[in-house]
């Protein structure tokens, strides 16, 4: 019965559905927690440290974090594996030839497309950047204000995450929509209702998340 639901269209939609929301609501979480830099130093890695130490005593030190690490990545795999599935099951069934010129796919699927590769490159350069620190060569352990502030004192830094943001604001508007649509939220009377919570979600969420790099580029943060 399982693999009946994940094989059907309608069953890979609902995973998607389910896993951008579970990955949306981490989003919020964490741009409000990123806008505790404008507080100081003191206050965002006051902040960093109590994400590892969540549920002491009862759990570990680092555990919950752990939890949320792999909750996500289950989430972000459930939903690229799905998009790519159904973006492949969406070519087979087209004819192989047209007699007229081949329509090409709407402003919100190539947006939804394009979006999610970026956002999957970005997601591998940010944890390589502020996570681990491969990818930057200022990394100081324990330090994440500065290593922050750091990131977005280059040029580079500041592109990266600017553009991954604005594929991000897109992405949240199209996709909160379309989930609305798949679980049968949606209807003729909340449509209008649904249509203004994702253009509120998109744009809250892009310019929370460039407000950190614009403040360290303005001097705000430093």
């Amino acid at each position: 019965m399982t693999r009946t639901i994940w094989d059907s269209s309608v069953g890979k939609k609902t995973v998607m559905a389910v896993s951008g929301l579970i990955m949306l609501l981490y989003l919020v979480v964490h741009m409000l927690g990123n806008l505790k830099i404008f507080f100081g130093s003191g206050e965002f890695n006051h902040y960093a440290h109590w994400l590892r130490t969540i549920g002491e005593p009862f759990l570990h030190y680092e555990w919950a974090l752990w939890i949320i690490r792999v909750v996500l990545l289950a989430a972000v795999v459930a939903h690229a594996t799905s998009a790519y599935q159904l973006s492949r099951r969406d070519i087979k069934a087209r004819p192989s030839k047209y007699v007229h010129k081949r329509p090409r796919a709407s402003y919100a699927t190539r947006t939804m497309r394009w979006g999610g590769i970026i956002l999957g490159l970005f997601i591998v350069w940010h944890i390589l950047d502020l996570t681990t620190g491969t990818v930057h060569p200022g990394f100081e352990s324990g330090r994440p204000y500065q290593n922050v502030v750091d990131t977005f004192s280059t040029w580079y830094g500041n592109v990266i995450y600017i553009v991954a943001m604005l594929a991000l604001g897109l992405h949240t508007r199209h996709g909160f929509w379309s989930a609305a649509q798949t679980l049968g939220v949606g209807s003729r009377t909340r449509d209008r209702i649904l249509k203004t919570i994702a253009n509120v979600l998109a744009l809250v969420l892009t310019v929370g998340f460039i407000s950190v790099p614009v403040g360290v580029m303005t001097g705000l943060v430093s």
